[in-house]
């Protein structure tokens, strides 16, 4: 009796256990986190297929001034780096004979003022590149080397182009040239040098701008060039468009709803530094693109647009 009344309380035991069990409140599912985006519509443009190389400065013509006659240094009127025109005064200097004679040359005949005492002048237009004699009292021979200028006419810029590119920068060809403060000049290539840098394999193309400009030697430009012509297509911001490691496959993130994007395979065009064409597949104007935050996303993607 006992042991039938022990199975009956351990079945119930079972039977309340298992109730209690099935009645449980079941936790939710934790929802997939979302990335915030932002989206863009397509665009119609014209895109132009831009080579962009680096350059630097060089000055290919310095212009040597020396003094013509044996003669103390009595003033120097420049600083390395100054711009000057020709005919402009540099130095002047004072031969042995007039500073021995002093004033006194001048009691004795007046026709003589300003004897013995010599202005060098700059024969050509540049910036000083060198000072070899700045110090005022300073005796220097005749032939002696005073300074160096730049001849401004003469300022180029030494273009390192992939020997695949060759065509693309043939002499007189236009170019482009950006200087490191955004200001943008035309220029035209102007010769090929025949030496290849061997690490790169890069040759030196020179170029030479249109304007007048003083610039200092080894200055870092851009050098952009048109690969082709202009074509009015669809365009996008370039960070619209993600790729794979071989830069062979290319997409885009597109919107189907508020809250999911899918993977759209593009074929892309010509690109610039902002935007880029998409060939196919066409797009509407109201397809909405993700512009911000696609890097990574996997195809139907769990996203929340920024407001």
């Amino acid at each position: 009796m006992e042991k039938i009344q022990f199975r009956w309380q351990t079945i119930v035991c079972f039977l309340m256990i298992f109730n209690s069990c099935k009645n449980a409140v079941k936790e939710p599912e934790a929802l997939p986190p979302k990335t915030t985006v932002q989206i863009v519509t397509i665009g119609k443009g014209n895109v132009a297929n831009e080579l962009e190389f680096s350059g630097t400065t060089i000055y290919l013509k310095r212009n040597i001034v020396t003094a013509f006659l044996p003669a103390f240094v009595t003033s120097v009127l420049i600083k390395l780096g100054d711009k000057v025109n020709k005919g402009d005064v540099l130095y002047t200097l004072q031969t042995k004979e007039s500073r021995s004679l002093g004033s006194d040359i001048i009691t004795l005949d007046s026709t003589l003022k300003g004897f013995g005492l010599l202005k060098i002048k700059a024969s050509a237009s540049g910036i000083i590149a060198t000072i070899e004699r700045q110090q005022v009292g300073e005796y220097v021979q005749e032939g002696t080397q005073l300074c160096s200028i730049a001849e401004s006419n003469d300022l180029v810029f030494q273009v390192n182009v992939p020997y695949e590119y060759a065509a693309n920068t043939k002499p007189g060809n236009n170019c482009n040239i950006m200087l490191p403060d955004n200001n943008t000049y035309r220029g035209t290539f102007t010769r090929a040098l025949t030496n290849m840098n061997m690490a790169a394999q890069t040759q030196i193309i020179l170029a030479k701008s249109n304007s007048s400009l003083y610039l200092p030697e080894n200055m870092v430009v851009k050098i952009t060039i048109s690969k082709g012509n202009q074509s009015s297509q669809q365009v996008l911001p370039k960070s619209c468009v993600s790729s794979d490691e071989m830069m062979q496959a290319f997409w885009v993130m597109k919107l189907i709803n508020d809250t999911t994007a899918i993977k759209i395979a593009v074929k892309t065009g010509n690109k610039n530094a902002t935007l880029i064409e998409i060939i196919s597949p066409v797009f509407s104007t109201s397809d909405r693109i993700i512009s911000v935050g696609n890097y990574g996303l996997p195809d139907t993607a769990n996203i929340k647009i920024a407001k």
